[in-house]
């Protein structure tokens, strides 16, 4: 198991099941084989929190109350920002595993139900491993937040259409205070993650230091500087207004 690694570190998959127990199932077994796991119970649920931020793989149930998995799917691969996500489909109906697997659903593997949990690690590890070695798409983890994007692996960041220059910290900030958008996060917390250090000396030079980049990103991001709320005393936090996402 690979649970005592650093969560960071850790891929992140998305469990789209509309059905309590298996869901609370498969995120057990995912988690306890040291995997991120984020829940949705409808396809609308699911492009939403897509569109937030892109996991490395996602689960998707076929049959979904609502919204059903082969619509989630097809709008998955419509976009380019998520068309290349991996994504693993649920079906009851094995007999359809050519639709599933080719060109009518352009999923990339399936997954019969009722499974075992080893072969549902194991069939998640083999897509994760091989999202690996080709990358989500050219453009990498996206996150999302209103007009601001983030491609995580080419470090590029825009508001909107218009890209913003930021500096290799900066943008490493920006990512850190996204990631956890709505929690308030300490210096020391923000100088580990975009500094990748391990904060030693004194508290004053670790505020200095994070109040100086987090003034020069406020700066570069315009009207939206204000997400970026100071929390007396203890940090910074990235405050999304309500109905964006």
């Amino acid at each position: 198991m690979e649970s005592n690694r650093n969560p960071e570190s850790q891929p992140r998959v998305l469990v789209v099941e509309d059905e309590p127990d298996l869901a609370a199932l498969i995120a057990y077994q995912l988690t306890m084989d040291g995997i991120r796991v984020e829940a949705a119970a409808t396809g609308a649920a699911a492009l939403d929190a897509v569109r937030r931020e892109t996991p490395d793989l996602i689960l998707l149930d076929r049959m979904l109350s609502g919204m059903k998995g082969d619509v989630v799917l097809k709008a998955l691969r419509r976009v380019k920002g998520t068309s290349g996500i991996p994504v693993l489909v649920l079906t009851a109906r094995p007999e359809r595993e050519d639709s599933v697997k080719g060109g009518k659903l352009h999923a990339d593997e399936y997954l019969a139900k009722p499974f075992s949990p080893r072969e549902l690690v194991r069939r998640v590890r083999a897509l994760l491993r091989r999202g690996q070695e080709v990358g989500v798409e050219a453009g990498g983890r996206i996150l999302h937040a209103g007009p601001l994007r983030l491609d995580v692996e080419s470090q590029g960041a825009w508001i909107d259409d218009a890209e913003i220059d930021l500096t290799p910290t900066e943008f490493r900030l920006l990512q850190a205070l996204l990631e956890r958008r709505g929690r308030t996060q300490s210096r020391k917390q923000l100088l580990e993650r975009a500094w990748d250090i391990d904060p030693v000396g004194s508290d004053r030079l670790h505020t200095r230091t994070v109040d100086m980049h987090v003034r020069r990103l406020r700066a570069k991001l315009g009207d939206i500087a204000v997400w970026i709320q100071t929390v007396r005393g203890f940090g910074y936090r990235i405050k999304v207004p309500e109905g964006v996402e």
